[in-house]
């Protein structure tokens, strides 16, 4: 009997190489400052919010990183997915815009918590490359509460927009939370089933923002998955070079910040020495 193949989707290939020209990438993330909506946001002007985003994401690039992922870090607490408001998405668009139009470089959107429909529909307004879903299948409870998988709703409304080429970079068993209520099921049958819903790249994390995750463990996810993987949290100029031995890419933040901060700014000259450090 012939077998049949997985039907294929629109977002295949190696993302990595797609967005970046290159098969492995260094993507520093935009932390921004409190959103209007969000708690911890007083009223500070809109155009200083914007432009210390657009300070942080050039300290990036100018620093020899490959991308930026731009996220909505300062809206601590974060919401459900359904309770995020649109004017999230609104400040997000123009921001993530004015990053790349002005940079001209590869940007991605993550909106916290687990907002994978304002995210798309952000990339799509901005110009994005990807955005990153921590939570793709099955489910988790997170510091937000319960948190199901946004798949089937988010290709639904990617193939609405038209925005077929906006890649999916998919959390495995993702930070910040706990994953009892699946496992019964091995971590790397969780990964496969990113693979399953038609994610683009895979990333694995330690526990917590700025946490490094085993080099075993890394190792397991990206050999589960066989799809472009990154590592997100926890990258630092000491580790670096052993992990992207393993890996096709690293999302990193807190150790290219003043004083290995998240919520400070990016400190350019660390940016260099992170990336001189990995062609050493």
């Amino acid at each position: 009997m012939t077998e049949v193949a997985k039907p294929v989707g629109p977002g295949t290939g190696d993302a990595i190489t797609a967005l970046f020209g290159k098969s492995k990438a260094v993507i520093g993330v935009v932390h921004l400052t409190a959103l209007p909506g969000a708690p911890r946001y007083k009223g500070e002007a809109i155009e200083d919010v914007y432009q210390q985003g657009l300070d942080d994401a050039r300290a990036y690039l100018e620093g020899g990183c490959d991308g930026v992922i731009i996220e909505n870090h300062g809206d601590i607490p974060f919401s459900k997915p359904d309770d995020i408001g649109p004017e999230t998405s609104a400040y997000m668009s123009v921001i993530s815009d004015r990053i790349r139009r002005e940079l001209g470089r590869p940007i991605g959107i993550n909106v916290l918590a687990n907002a994978a429909i304002p995210a798309l529909a952000i990339a799509s307004a901005a110009g994005a490359g990807f955005v990153r879903v921590n939570q793709w299948a099955n489910a988790y409870v997170a510091n937000e509460g319960f948190i199901e998988g946004e798949a089937a709703r988010a290709m639904r409304y990617r193939a609405k927009l038209r925005a077929q080429g906006i890649r999916i970079f998919a959390d495995a068993h993702v930070k910040h939370g706990a994953h009892a209520i699946v496992s019964d099921r091995p971590v790397e049958e969780q990964v496969k089933d990113l693979v399953f819903f038609d994610a683009d790249a895979i990333i694995a994390t330690g526990q917590r923002t700025g946490h490094a995750a085993d080099l075993g463990y890394i190792r397991m996810i990206k050999e589960a998955g066989g799809l472009p993987t990154l590592v997100g949290s926890g990258v630092t100029p000491e580790n670096a070079r052993d992990i992207l031995d393993i890996v096709d890419g690293v999302i990193v933040a807190s150790s290219l910040k003043y004083d290995g901060v998240w919520w400070n700014h990016v400190d350019k000259a660390r940016v260099i020495a992170f990336i001189d450090g990995l062609k050493g």
